[in-house]
């Protein structure tokens, strides 16, 4: 399963590639005004900076509702560089720009997915990766989890090529979860990554290996 980072930051980017796990990136509009982020230009920038930090994929937004806006927007951020994807929301225009952009050689990942019927919609339009929103799902007290292996289980049957990107990571758990229920990749914030580094019984077994050090040394 692949790991992405769900933030604008850079420092927080480049401390995932530091752990040397890190396969790509994904942002939105609000995750880059919580940056400080504002404007065209800037945000353009800003994605090309991400992109020469990470050599993976990096999911960049759309911010229109309509075909022609999705697809202008959609080509302008293709040319930022060869490693963006293009974020397109799953409606009724959104699958439209899926299947045309795909058609012209640009990869997408269609987001905010709730259903799994949204989600043959999306691999049948070409979508190069699929992202279900598991926390927000959790939220209406639905199971976000049971939804991934769902959409892991049609895409087996029907040999769709559509990798599944488990979004609206909330935990370390849901990491764990979603890698068991067929997620192709996770994307979250740095926190629940570095979360799965911890364990109480690792903190005894190295405090207890360096105390035997020490006497065995002393």
């Amino acid at each position: 399963m692949k790991f992405f980072v769900d933030t604008a930051n850079l420092e927080q980017i480049r401390e995932a590639q530091d752990l040397g796990i890190l396969d790509g990136v994904t942002t939105n509009p609000s995750l880059m005004a919580k940056e400080g982020i504002t404007g065209e230009v800037n945000v353009l920038a800003h994605y090309k900076a991400i992109c020469e930090l990470v050599d993976g994929d990096i999911s960049a937004e759309v911010i229109g509702t309509d075909f022609e806006g999705m697809i202008k927007e959609g080509q302008a951020l293709a040319e930022i560089h060869e490693n963006i994807v293009v974020k397109v929301p799953m409606t009724k225009d959104g699958v439209t720009a899926i299947r045309w952009v795909t058609d012209h050689d640009i990869r997408t990942n269609c987001t905010l997915i709730f259903s799994a019927g949204q989600a043959i919609l999306a691999a049948k339009a070409g979508a190069t990766y699929l992202s279900p929103f598991i926390g927000r799902i959790d939220d209406m007290n639905w199971d976000g989890i049971e939804l991934i292996a769902q959409i892991a289980e049609i895409y087996t049957i029907q040999g769709y090529q559509t990798e599944i990107l488990a979004a609206s990571i909330r935990t370390p758990l849901h990491i764990v979860r979603a890698a068991e229920a067929g997620a192709d990749v996770v994307t979250c914030p740095l926190s629940s990554i570095l979360g799965l580094l911890k364990h109480p019984l690792t903190d005894i077994g190295l405090a207890q290996f360096l105390a035997d050090h020490k006497k065995a040394n002393s």
